[in-house]
């Protein structure tokens, strides 16, 4: 059975076939039931910090602040209303800060309604990628949105190369021996924070190359029966989390990389009477790595 991620959206109609219907596009501009979603400097417009649920910009009160916008990208359609994202990174400060409360995904991301979070992260991660590639990493050009903001084009003629929104791939992976777990933190996270082991797939590597690299680069074991979990977008900047299970056949681990900066082995007691403080806290709740670790607790 399909599970369901935070920040995915398989239920959401991208319509893929509309994005170069120009008739059809300018009808949705128009259209007051349509949704426009300001992104400001990659945070979310929000009616609330606390209980947060995703706001949307009036196309017929607001239409002069919808044309400014750098890019307006088409996510796709609910029903019969069309859901864009609009950039209005353009504006200052003061001019963001009176539309409303705009926050960081990241900071609300486990408040949000699914399908909030899922929308967020998708206009995310396309308002990232369009403000990194204004211009051509073939001729260094500058380039424009095309198609309904989901490919951009080189402007000189000469060159007119197409490219295409990326996502990074990283693989992350609960490493088990017998009924324990391996726990770890890095430095950089908040106080407490412990997760399972993830990183980056490099080019001309599988999955599960990836998977075993490292775990091993980062604590010195080598695992087996790796096998698929699940898979979750991770718009933080521009990840698809690949969650994968491991086992190993030691528990001897060797921080000798320096990217970890401790680890342990933990049973699920030890996980069920997690203290959540600044000595041990799981991973944030919207994560898959939180998914990795329940699933184990479950079993």
């Amino acid at each position: 059975m399909m599970q369901n991620y935070f920040y995915a959206n398989g239920d959401f109609d991208r319509s893929a076939q509309r994005r170069e219907d120009q008739s059809w596009l300018r009808a949705r501009l128009s259209d007051p039931n349509s949704r426009f979603y300001p992104v400001w400097r990659l945070r979310h417009l929000v009616d609330a910090p606390t209980e947060p649920h995703l706001r949307h910009l009036d196309p017929v009160t607001q239409a002069d602040l919808i044309a400014r916008a750098e890019t307006v990208i088409l996510l796709g359609v609910d029903g019969e209303v069309a859901h864009f994202a609009v950039d209005l990174s353009v504006l200052d400060e003061d001019a963001a800060t009176a539309l409303g409360d705009f926050q960081e995904l990241r900071g609300i991301g486990p408040l949000l309604p699914q399908r909030d979070g899922a929308l967020m992260a998708y206009a995310r991660g396309l308002a990232y990628w369009h403000q990194r590639h204004r211009f051509c990493g073939v001729c260094g050009s500058p380039t424009e949105a095309k198609a309904a903001g989901h490919q951009r084009q080189c402007m000189n003629r000469d060159c007119a190369t197409v490219q295409f929104p990326r996502t990074d791939p990283a693989v992350i992976m609960r490493v088990t021996c017998g009924n324990r777990i391996l726990m770890a933190r890095q430095g950089m996270w908040n106080p407490g924070m412990h997760s399972v082991l993830a990183g980056f797939v490099e080019p001309g590597e599988s999955l599960e190359d990836a998977v075993a690299r490292e775990v091993f680069e980062e604590v010195g074991l080598r695992v087996h029966s790796i096998r698929y979990f699940g898979s979750q977008p991770w718009p933080f900047p521009a990840s698809l989390m690949l969650g994968f299970t491991a086992e190993s056949d030691s528990e001897a681990f060797d921080l000798h990389d320096g990217e970890i900066e401790s680890a342990q082995w933990m049973t699920r007691m030890d996980l069920l009477n997690s203290p959540e403080n600044d000595q041990f806290r799981l991973p944030r709740a919207d994560s898959i790595s939180r998914r990795l670790i329940e699933d184990w607790v479950r079993l």
